[in-house]
């Protein structure tokens, strides 16, 4: 990615960092990408370097991860969302299409509940389920119980999922990062070095993982109850046309979440990634850019 980080001050303290694609035109359409966790705004390059150059794309480092600062912690999604909020009214976007990435998927459904107005098509790419994702207390074989952890000191203390990966920031582990995706994202496929080690450089930028993992398992827009108590309903509020993406071979977000999704959302699609992980964008860039392209052109 070629595209150096711009910064906009927005209202909630913050300076947030983006990145922008133009579009072949003045009058190409607008597109915001919201990252995932352990990532940023680096590792939209695949689409920044093959999307049809029909769309602008601006793609943010949400608060704590890139370079955005992290004035104020995170304690929900609902935070990141009040950021992106600012970052498009500094831009004048009016309207544009939105697209989440796993973290941003939840991030983008938050946006869009309260912003309807404001967002013409939604993209979801391995979103978390509309019903968080809980972190589960580990027994001492390492294996989840059924009882989930509530505290923010709890969660850090986690040492199968969120320890581990607090140690590799701490200790600049590139080695163990590599890991941990290689185990779990790039399961098939795996970057070009010179692109993963970019990758590498810009997980290491993460300030708030324990935030962000706290805020995941407490999001809840759905009209459910979840292991931390009843959902808020504002799922019933994201009616724009939404395309929900998922790999097969996805082990970060499971066929479960994806299905809660779609039963909450009440103008969603779905389509399967046949030759997919969580990072389908490694893993099959040519398919995710079809869907996605066909659906913000409105084809059938």
């Amino acid at each position: 990615m070629d595209a150096e980080a711009q910064f906009v001050d927005v209202p909630t303290g913050e300076t947030i960092a983006y990145r922008v694609r133009e579009g072949d035109d003045g009058d190409a359409t607008p597109i915001v990408l919201l990252h995932g966790n352990m990532t940023s705004s680096v590792h939209w390059d695949l689409v920044f370097e093959e999307m049809d150059p029909r769309y602008t794309l601006y793609a943010v480092d949400m608060r704590g991860f890139g370079e955005s600062t992290y004035e104020t912690p995170v304690d929900s999604l609902d935070d990141f969302a009040d950021d992106v909020a600012g970052v498009v009214d500094a831009l004048g976007l009016d309207r544009f299409h939105l697209m989440g990435w796993s973290t941003g998927g939840g991030v983008a459904m938050a946006y869009t509940a309260e912003h309807t107005d404001r967002v013409e098509r939604l993209v979801l790419v391995a979103p978390v389920s509309t019903r968080g994702y809980p972190i589960y207390r580990k027994d001492e074989e390492g294996q989840p119980t059924d009882e989930v952890l509530t505290t923010k000191e709890d969660i850090a203390a986690d040492p199968v999922q969120v320890a581990p990966i607090l140690a590799a920031y701490e200790n600049e582990d590139r080695e163990m990062l590599r890991t941990v995706w290689d185990g779990l994202i790039y399961t098939d496929t795996q970057p070009d070095e010179e692109r993963y080690e970019k990758y590498l450089d810009d997980m290491l930028t993460q300030r708030n993982l324990v935030d962000v993992d706290y805020a995941l398992a407490y999001f809840n827009v759905s009209d459910e109850e979840n292991a931390y108590g009843s959902g808020d309903g504002r799922a019933n509020d994201v009616t724009v046309p939404t395309l929900v993406l998922r790999g097969e071979r996805d082990l970060v977000i499971g066929a479960g979440m994806t299905e809660e999704v779609m039963a909450d959302l009440p103008n969603a699609e779905f389509v399967e990634l046949t030759d997919a992980g969580h990072s389908p964008f490694v893993d099959d860039l040519d398919a995710v850019l079809a869907e996605v392209e066909g659906f913000l052109a409105g084809e059938e």
